[in-house]
């Protein structure tokens, strides 16, 4: 898309009063996914603590196990998150994670005494299209405490599965899945490291 198109399509969905870039859930035969939800405004929410980092993670993986076949990766930043999963039924996962969301944020803005406040905004998800954009996708995900600044290794992360992967694939196979399926622009605009 060129950044004249791009231009266009942020103008019609600006005239529609759709969100500018919340894009609908699509339905399609697909079922693997490039899932990912920020906090509201990138705000670090979800960091607040490393145990809620944790309690979090956990609660999401249980939850994911009730509703996809398979996580293929997940990272937990202390704004937003990143999956890979594989469900037969896009709606019942996005419908899980929505309320996982409303669940998290009374909880949390009870903690916090900020109550009616918005923790998340939105979760997006892309269709995998191929085994490239697969493996592209399992980099990226893994690599995101990196790209954000959070550490300087995969493997230094906690609340990923960086370290799951390494393991099961062996340090070689990683770095030449790595090398084979460079991250390139993915990411570029719409989930940049911050400043």
């Amino acid at each position: 898309m060129t950044d004249r198109e791009r231009q266009e399509a942020l103008a019609a969905r600006q005239a529609e009063r759709r969100p500018w870039h919340g894009p609908p859930h699509q339905v399609t035969d697909e079922r693997f996914y490039h899932l990912h939800a920020a906090c509201y405004e990138h705000a670090p929410f979800l960091g607040l603590s490393v145990a809620r980092m944790a309690d979090f993670e956990s609660e999401l993986l249980n939850l994911l196990k009730s509703c996809c076949e398979r996580v293929h990766a997940w990272c937990i930043l202390p704004n937003h998150y990143h999956l890979l999963v594989e469900t037969p039924g896009l709606k019942l996962t996005t419908g899980a994670l929505g309320r996982l969301h409303g669940r998290t944020s009374f909880l949390w803005n009870r903690e916090e005494g900020k109550r009616g406040r918005q923790v998340w905004h939105r979760c997006p998800d892309r269709a995998i299209r191929s085994q490239a954009h697969y493996w592209a996708t399992m980099n990226y995900v893994h690599n995101q405490p990196v790209r954000h600044g959070l550490c300087t290794r995969w493997d230094q992360w906690p609340f990923s599965s960086a370290k799951d992967f390494l393991e099961a694939v062996g340090r070689e196979e990683a770095r030449r899945i790595w090398r084979a399926f460079p991250l390139l622009d993915y990411g570029k605009g719409w989930d940049d490291p911050e400043q």
